[in-house]
């Protein structure tokens, strides 16, 4: 029988365990043990059943348990223990407030906004795909440990990504199991009289998208999580946020709309309802949410600031970062111009104040490379965000290439594009046992940073032994899933005997996992396998591998090569040496890299922007194995771990993979597997060790997110607050100057030019130290010369007469002639030998930009 209709019942617990409902709602519980032990001790078979669920063990205790619990003043007491330090951890001052929390003239930042189409929390919660998701998840908890006021903004998708099984010839398939948000450590957002609030979208033809908003609660950071799955929907729009990164184009740009416009009205109401502040800052991660910069535009120009579009834009701008994620063009998500035009131009769900023509000139692709039939969701963030950063220092670059064309006449190196390098929330990924090392030998005090400057005090013995625990654990869990797989694969209980004897904890375990993206080259390491099976079946020194991840549903390309690697593991010869484990998660990836040795990364250089998986394998004492590429190239220095050699320049895709896949194989036979089996007489592989140990302590403070959300912090949130105040102050006279400033600069810039340039003092045979005098002659149209940046630019020239390593001189109006032409000079000592050149050239300058190249516009002579 089936029911018709469903209820969910809620335990109610008595005053003395009260506390354990705040306990299991605030997902601090994911990172912080304490608190997880207190509910695995309820019932710890139930725990490990539930996936490690203290809501669903709440759920499950019927009036006897309760009792029974109630009576134990020992676990009474514990309870309240766990609900003092919950609440010492929600109020106590953190770094934040020890750092000023951004005062300036009177004003603190009190509210962030992060938005993301993903956020990988705990497995319990199951909306995230793979590393966005995960990197949103631990800022989250970073900005919660450090008192950084963020709100996350989403969307809650009922049936997640998809979980992932493999058919008997290991072909990907998905399911997607629904999820009850009643089920969950989620609350409704509920209006004063107790109704859920509804979020409203205008869609085409005088249709609507409504949606509810959930709350999940992050330590101290508040998460909102929009659902179309509402009865006033139609059963299209109830499916919107059904299923990440799912449907079709039309599904996918109202997702994105829900998630920016939706996201935005959604942080009002939880602003008017909760009594919280209105963020100052929104941080985008990724495009998928660029809409929430139109929908602010929409509420300054129809609100009461009444601004214009114009000035609304400059207003937004300065309170908005952005971050990009991604290398590749295709990893960005566009859209056809004429569904973005047919949409919006509908008069009956345009957005108030915001033209179509306007909407359409943010995401348009209208320069240079650029394809104008399509809308581009990481041009529309770029041009709402004053603020943008790539993920590590190589993908910054690598950006600031692929976007150069929003910046004409500059040098890529002066696109404004910075970068942040991602870190991991240590909580989150280090194994409760290496804690509980450190605790012994370190002292109770290990969250400081200067505990990685202590590692060597850790006796390597116990650090040795602790690792082979680690590798333990692993091989029980990897057992455990691959069962499950094979008889999900068409085998029988009577066949499966052989995976009691799968992997081995004294064997040098090697871990990779990540998408199946064609460009991290899941199956390189199977390039000569021949070689790999030499290297896993050698009988003094084995190896064994452990891979994992899922392909998107619609990549056949990335699920044949999941297939081509599934189906060698089925090989005899490598058969229980190298497995691959289906449905790739956080809780897999919690006992998947405390237990690996070797973190292996092999994409093709520069397509990885960051590569997270790496720093939490390293932060449980694993050494890399990569390309340089994303952070190891930035952090990689020799001693903690190996760079595997990319043939930059080779062209032929294959050759390169080749050559590639030979380096890796030449490494690990002839380095890494020797280290790693070179013992002393107490059977320790010391120099292996003090690898680790260097990794932990010069690695361990670079790669956390607490680093990384106070660079964000100092680098990119106060800046973006000081400006949007800027702007705002008097009812927003900054935003209106500067969209006035920038509107004559437009109609000018034509007439903008360097009419002549003299230099005095400059010898036939120029010397160190000498002074040279340089008089630029400069016509600005109606543009005062105050408001113009006239820049000498000199440095090293080529035989092209290009100027690298370039140092700039400001040049000072001193004279105009009343018809648009002005005089500026500067003076220059020389302070360099070789080839030099030199040459001038003109920016606009206005107080409320952040650099020389916002505007895009440069002349030169």
């Amino acid at each position: 029988m089936k029911a018709i209709r469903r209820m969910h019942v809620r335990t109610v617990l008595p005053a003395s365990l009260s506390p354990l409902h705040d306990l299991a709602v605030n997902l601090r519980w994911s990172w912080h043990p304490p608190t997880r032990d207190l509910f695995a001790g309820i019932d710890p078979e139930l725990w490990a059943v539930t996936g490690q669920d203290p809501v669903a063990i709440l759920s499950s205790l019927r009036g006897e348990d309760i009792e029974r619990l109630a009576s134990d003043a020992g676990f009474v007491r514990r309870v309240a223990e766990a609900a003092a330090d919950l609440e010492r951890y929600l109020t106590k001052p953190r770094w934040y407030h020890e750092q000023g929390a951004g005062r300036w003239d009177g004003r603190t930042l009190e509210s962030i906004a992060y938005f993301s189409p993903e956020f990988g929390i705990t497995a319990v919660l199951p909306q995230y795909s793979g590393g966005l998701g995960i990197l949103a998840g631990d800022h989250l908890k970073a900005a919660s440990d450090q008192g950084i006021p963020i709100v996350g903004v989403g969307l809650f998708y009922k049936s997640g990504y998809f979980a992932q099984r493999f058919n008997a010839e290991g072909w990907q398939q998905e399911s997607y199991p629904v999820l009850d948000p009643d089920d969950l450590p989620l609350s409704l957002l509920r209006e004063e009289d107790g109704s859920p609030v509804v979020i409203r979208l205008d869609m085409p033809r005088g249709s609507h998208l409504d949606a509810h908003v959930w709350r999940a609660q992050v330590g101290r950071v508040p998460l909102l999580l929009l659902d179309s799955d509402v009865e006033s929907n139609d059963p299209a729009r109830r499916e919107v946020t059904n299923r990440l990164y799912g449907g079709g184009g039309d599904q996918r740009l109202e997702q994105e709309m829900l998630l920016g416009i939706g996201g935005v009205r959604a942080l009002r109401a939880f602003a008017r309802i909760c009594q919280a502040p209105t963020p100052t800052v929104y941080h985008t991660n990724e495009g998928h949410a660029g809409f929430q910069g139109v929908e602010r535009i929409s509420e300054l120009v129809t609100g009461e600031a009444g601004l214009t579009v114009d000035e609304a834009i400059r207003a937004v701008r300065a309170g908005t970062v952005f971050t990009t994620h991604t290398p590749v063009p295709a990893g960005i998500d566009r859209f056809d111009v004429q569904a973005i035009a047919t949409h919006f131009g509908d008069p009956t769900c345009a957005i108030p104040g915001v033209p179509v023509e306007r909407l359409l000139e943010l995401g348009a692709e209208d320069y240079e490379g650029g394809d104008r039939s399509r809308f581009n969701m990481a041009v529309m963030g770029m041009r709402l965000g004053q603020r943008v950063n790539g993920v590590s220092e190589l993908h910054g670059a690598v950006s600031r290439d692929m976007f150069k064309g929003l910046w004409p006449g500059f040098d890529v190196e002066e696109v404004p594009i910075g970068s942040v390098t991602n870190g991991v929330h240590a909580g989150t990924w280090v194994d409760s046992r290496l804690y509980d090392l450190a605790k012994n030998h370190l002292g109770s005090d290990i969250a400081a940073r200067s505990v990685f400057t202590r590692i060597h005090e850790v006796p390597i013995e116990a650090f040795w032994a602790t690792k082979r625990e680690l590798r333990q654990q692993l091989i029980r869990d990897a057992r455990s899933r691959l069962r499950k797989s094979m008889v999900a694969r068409g085998s029988s209980e009577a066949e499966l005997g052989w995976i009691d004897s799968v992997l081995d904890p004294d064997t040098l375990t090697i871990g990779f996992a990540r998408r199946g993206a064609t460009y991290k080259r899941l199956t390189l390491m199977m390039r000569d396998p021949e070689r790999l099976k030499k290297l896993v079946n050698d009988p003094a020194r084995p190896v064994q591998i452990i891979i994992a991840g899922k392909s998107h549903p619609a990549d056949d390309t990335g699920k044949a090569l999941i297939q081509e690697m599934v189906r060698f593991t089925d090989d005899p010869d490598v058969r229980g040496k190298i497995i691959y484990l289906p449905n790739y998660d956080i809780a897999m990836a919690q006992q998947l890299y405390p237990g690996c040795d070797v973190w292996l990364n092999n994409p093709l250089r520069p397509f990885e922007a960051c590569g997270t998986s790496g720093m939490k394998a390293a932060l449980n004492g694993a050494l890399n194995l990569s390309i340089l590429d994303g952070w190891w190239d930035e952090w990689y220095d020799g001693q903690n771990g190996w760079a595997i050699p990319t043939a930059d320049g080779v062209e032929d895709p294959d050759r390169r993979d080749d050559l590639e896949a030979a380096a890796l194989y030449e490494l690990l036979e002839k380095t890494v597997v020797p280290t790693y089996y070179e013992r002393d007489e107490h059977g320790i592989p010391r120099r292996w060790l003090d690898m680790v140990s260097h990794t932990l302590s010069t690695l361990g403070p670079k790669v956390l997110a607490d680093r990384m959300v106070r660079d964000y912090t100092e680098k990119y949130y106060w800046p973006a607050a000081h400006a949007a105040w800027a702007v705002a102050a008097e009812d927003h006279a900054g935003a209106r100057d500067l969209a006035e400033y920038v509107a004559k600069v437009y109609r000018n810039w034509p007439r903008v030019r360097v009419d002549h340039v003299d230099a005095e003092g400059l010898s036939d045979a120029p010397q160190i130290g000498d002074e040279i005098s340089v008089h630029a002659y400069v016509a600005l149209g109606e543009l005062d010369p105050r408001t113009v940046r006239v820049q000498m630019a000199y440095g090293r020239a080529n035989a092209n007469d290009t100027l690298t390593d370039v140092e700039l001189v400001q040049l000072t109006p001193t004279q105009s002639d009343g018809e648009g032409r002005h005089r500026f000079e500067g003076r220059v000592r020389l302070q360099r030998t070789g080839s030099l050149g030199w040459t001038v050239r003109v920016l606009p300058m206005h107080p409320h930009m952040s650099a020389d190249a916002e505007l895009g516009l440069v002349t030169l002579p």
